[in-house]
């Protein structure tokens, strides 16, 4: 398991988790359907998420391996991120027992 840590430089942490064979999603509004993309997450996993209103920027973009997005139902434009941030991290957990099965 790598530390989770406030202020660590971007490339380093994502070069430190592809070393131990994480795989690094983004969330983000823009990336590929999240319920198209379950089986990826059976995977070792990490998370970008960015600001609530914001999002990631480009720069954080461009270090994940892919950006999947939450399908969203109704006339909301986006979850909150400690919600969204819920979401994902659930699902990951979720993949990876199912995969031990």
């Amino acid at each position: 398991h790598l530390p989770i840590a406030v202020g660590v430089d971007l490339p380093e942490a994502v070069e430190q988790a592809h070393a131990a064979g994480i795989r690094v999603v983004a969330a983000d509004v823009d990336g590929t359907d999240f319920l198209a993309s379950r089986d990826l997450l059976a995977e070792p996993t990490a998370w970008l998420f960015g600001n609530e209103a914001r999002g990631l920027e480009e720069d954080a973009l461009s270090h994940a391996d892919l950006s999947l997005r939450l399908p969203i139902y109704g006339k909301a434009e986006s979850l909150n991120l400690a919600t969204a941030a819920s979401v994902c991290l659930y699902e990951t957990a979720f993949a990876q027992r199912s995969a031990l099965a």
